[in-house]
Parts: structure tokens; C-alpha cells; sequence
């Protein structure tokens, strides 16, 4: 017995002891290992991939931004365009990703090593993996004020505080010197802890449990929130479309937000998929993760809008509507500690769902390319990603006066992220897919190797080739000023 395999053995020993496997199942393999599923840990279950997969799309975007961006484009009009936009384009690239994911059975790189051997397009894949470490370098810092203020609901401090107040509240906390650095820190440190476990203990035992929770808790909300008295004009204003209130603007913003919102263009769908079953239906996955997602949306849309409206706020108020209108809006309403600590906790779930699928992305990378176990490259990318987070987080605070071309570091790294890195990444995923490779390998895994009927293949090829990537374009020209 050599070296290697003794080490091999001893590892495997102490994982069986912790009952962690996932931690060593990389170590000693050769590549020419990592090509084959069987001996790659994948999601247990069907239900743990969509917990997974749908907590990857459900995230702060549906319950903080879904509402405003509604509010500001027109409701129950802009609402229509959105499920249209997620189902016919958001649909096909998500079902793109989730192809070449299983096929290759790699990380975000590693896939189009697989699938386009001696081409430049592993550049690609790099992309995706820096583009995930930027994203959750500033996605963490918001989901750190998801926890201080889930700890302001439980300490009851915004009882008895006027709008002034609550707005000091937050502005004070966001250029504190360390308070929201720490928050940062812990959140990040919750997001590390649960990648650490591995694909089964770790990201689909924690989904599985927090995002039932997740719909619990906004069903919850939602109900309380229509029992409101003038409850019933939010719910008009959702969903009751005025088209006349539809504008080329609103059509372009719910397109964005149907794109952003699914998590397309960023290696995270490339990585999850890459621990699919082979058995499992994509199609049918895709639609539940997209169901799921647009539920979640709507539903924040019903826990916010009425009581906006019940309480005569603007529902155009932005960004700010939940951590400095939202505040407000629960003391005036019976139990309002109650449903304020319930809310900022189901940010919090929607947030870290989300997180851990970003953090995975470089983590499955530095195991599977850097040959690093699973706790190595946990430690290492979180850390890493904190440290970035760290300026982002002090942006609003002592680094608030560093400015790259006119913009604090948190709003540079957003734009960069958001504007650029995305759309490129969406469009890049359709020229690869639709235009590059062989259109045998997307059939087979739509069809699970002739064993499903797609009667629709043609169609959607056509989508992934001309529509998606021409709709994603005009995504990017928009969110850059230039339409």
C-alpha cells in the first residue's frame, strides 16, 4: 500500500467518524475520476435539488426589490410582462444552463473544459466564478442588515420611533465604523458553515429546511397583510394590470428583473445542475424552480403592498421601502413585533439561500480544479469574499469618500456586477449553447436520452439562438443608459 492510498484511507476513516464524507470525496481523484458521475456526491433527493435550485433564484430580489419595482412600473401590468418575460426567456437559458451543468458534471470552469476541450471558452467559465465572488462580496453586506434588523424587530426598537427615527436608525447603522462590518462578518460566516457540510448535509439538508420556513412565513405575512383595512387597493394596484401605465422603460425593467431574478449567467445553475440526478426531469425542474420564484415574488408583492397602501405610503418609494418604510408599517399593526421579527428573519432565509449557492460556485472551482478538500475551500473563499465584502460593507461608512469613476466602492461593484458581468454572461451562455455546441447534447439531456418527449425542441433552440440572447442584449443597452 503506497502513501496515497493510505492517506486516502486514513481520510476516508475520519469522515465516516464525523459522518461527513463530503469533506474528503475529492481529495486523491485524477481527472480523468471527476468526468465520471458515479463518483461524484450529487443532491439526494428530487425535492432537495428544487429546495436548492429555488433557494439559489429566491433571494433578496423577490421580497426586497420584486415590490418596489411593481410599485414603480405600473403593478399589475408589470407583472404580466414579468411571468411572460421569466417563462419565455428566462425558461430556455435556465434550461441551457442546467444542460450543460449535468452533462459535464463539473464546476462553472470545469464545464466547458468538458464540453469545449483546447477552446478559450473556459474563459467563460472563469467569468462566471469571479462574477459569483463579486456578487456575494456585496449580496452579503445587504444580508447583514438583514440581521441587525432582525435583531432590532426581537429588541422591539423601533417601537415608539417616528419615520425620522427609523430612518436615523438605518442611516447611523450603515456608517457605523464596525456594527455593520460585523454583521457582515456573521453572515458570511453562517453561509461558510453550511457549504463546509458538503452538497447533502450542507446546501440541500439547510434548503430543505429553510425554504418551507420561507414559504411559511411570507404565506404568514401575506395573510396578515390582506385582513388590513384599505388592504384591498394594494391588491388591485398588483393585480389589476392598467396597461395604459405600461411603458417601453416598464417592459425593459420587467425583462431585467425576470432575468436577474433566476440566477442565470453566474455558474451557479452550471454548478448546481452539475449535481442532478441523470434521472431527473429538467424540464420539470426548471419550471418548478421558475413556479417557485415568481410565486415567492408575488406573494412578497401581496405581504407589502396592501399594508403600503393600508397606511397611505408611496408604493414608488424604492429600495428603502424595507428598511425604512416597512419599520413603520409593522408598529402600526396589531402584533406588529411579531410580524417584524417574522419579515426580517424571512430576509434573512431568502438572502442566505441565495448566498450559498453563490459561495458554492468558487468553492466547487478550488476543489475540483485546485484539488483543495472541501474545507480548505470553504475557509479560503469565504474568506476572501469577506475580505472584498468588507470594503463594500465599510463603502457607507469610513471608506465612503473612496470613489471609482464617481461611485462608492458597494455601488461599483453592484453596477459592474448587475450591468455588465450578468447580461454578458446570459448572452455568452446563449452563443455557447444555441450556436456552439452540439445540439445532440442539449436534446439528450432535455429528453434524458430519447426517454421524455420534447415536442417543443425546435422551438426552444430557436429561443436560445435568436430571442434570448437579442431580449438579454437589450437588457444590457438598457441597464448601461443606452435605450
Amino acid at each position: 500500500m503506497n502513501s496515497k492510498t493510505l492517506l486516502f484511507n486514513l481520510l476516508n476513516f475520519i469522515a465516516k467518524l464525523t459522518g461527513n464524507k463530503n469533506c474528503f470525496i475529492f481529495t486523491v481523484k485524477n481527472r480523468s475520476d471527476m468526468h465520471h458521475s458515479n463518483h461524484r456526491i450529487g443532491f439526494k433527493s428530487k425535492f432537495g435539488a428544487i429546495a436548492a435550485l429555488a433557494g439559489s433564484a429566491v433571494g433578496l430580489g423577490n421580497i426586497w426589490k420584486f415590490p418596489y419595482v411593481a410599485g414603480t412600473n405600473g403593478g399589475g401590468a408589470f407583472l404580466l410582462v414579468y411571468i411572460f418575460f421569466t417563462i419565455a426567456i428566462g425558461l430556455p437559458v435556465m434550461l441551457a444552463e442546467f444542460s450543460l451543468g449535468r452533462r459535464s458534471q463539473q464546476n462553472a470552469l470545469g464545464t466547458f473544459r468538458v464540453l469545449a476541450p483546447g477552446t478559450k471558452w473556459f474563459l467563460f467559465g472563469l467569468l462566471s466564478i469571479i462574477a459569483a465572488t463579486l456578487i456575494l462580496s456585496f449580496y452579503g453586506t445587504v444580508s447583514g442588515w438583514t440581521l441587525e434588523y432582525v435583531w432590532l424587530s426581537i429588541s422591539n426598537s423601533f417601537h415608539g420611533q417616528s419615520a425620522e427615527d427609523i430612518n436615523s436608525i438605518f442611516t447611523n447603522f450603515i456608517s457605523h465604523p464596525y456594527k455593520a462590518l460585523l454583521w457582515h462578518i456573521g453572515f458570511m460566516f453562517l453561509t461558510g458553515a453550511i457549504i463546509m457540510g458538503g452538497v447533502q448535509k450542507g446546501i440541500e439538508r439547510y434548503s430543505k429546511l429553510m425554504m418551507p420556513l420561507l414559504f411559511i412565513i411570507i404565506i404568514a405575512l401575506s395573510i396578515n397583510s390582506m385582513t388590513l383595512s384599505g388592504s384591498a387597493e394594494g391588491l388591485r394596484f398588483l393585480f389589476f394590470p392598467k396597461l395604459s401605465e405600461l411603458t417601453a422603460d416598464s417592459i425593459l425593467s420587467a425583462l431585467g428583473q425576470a432575468f436577474f431574478s433566476l440566477s442565470v449567467g453566474m455558474g451557479i445553475l452550471l454548478t448546481y445542475a452539475s449535481y442532478i440526478p441523470k434521472n431527473d426531469n429538467l424540464t420539470g425542474i426548471s419550471l418548478k424552480v421558475i413556479i417557485t420564484d415568481t410565486l415567492v415574488a408575488i406573494l412578497a408583492g401581496i405581504a407589502i403592498l396592501p399594508a403600503v397602501f393600508s397606511f397611505h405610503i408611496d408604493p414608488q418609494a424604492g429600495p428603502g421601502l424595507v428598511f425604512l418604510t416597512l419599520p413603520k408599517v409593522f408598529q402600526g399593526l396589531p402584533a406588529g413585533e411579531i410580524w417584524a421579527i417574522l419579515f426580517f428573519i424571512l430576509l434573512t432565509f431568502a438572502a442566505l439561500t441565495s448566498a450559498i449557492s453563490l459561495l458554492e460556485v468558487p468553492v466547487a472551482y478550488l476543489v475540483e480544479e485546485k484539488k483543495l478538500k472541501r474545507p480548505w475551500a470553504t475557509v479560503i473563499a469565504t474568506l476572501v469574499i469577506t475580505c472584498i465584502g468588507s470594503f463594500n460593507t465599510l463603502s457607507f461608512g469610513p471608506l465612503r469618500h473612496v470613489q471609482i469613476f464617481g461611485m462608492s466602492l458597494f455601488d461599483a461593484c453592484d453596477y459592474l456586477c448587475s450591468n455588465i458581468l450578468l447580461p454578458l454572461g446570459g448572452i455568452l451562455i446563449c452563443i455557447f449553447a444555441g450556436w456552439y455546441l452540439d445540439k445532440s447534447i442539449l436534446y439528450s439531456e432535455i429528453s434524458n436520452n430519447g426517454s421524455l418527449k420534447t415536442r417543443f425542441f425546435r422551438l426552444y433552440t430557436f429561443i436560445l439562438k435568436y430571442i434570448a440572447p437579442i431580449c438579454i442584449f437589450l437588457i444590457l443597452l438598457n441597464v448601461l443608459g443606452i435605450i
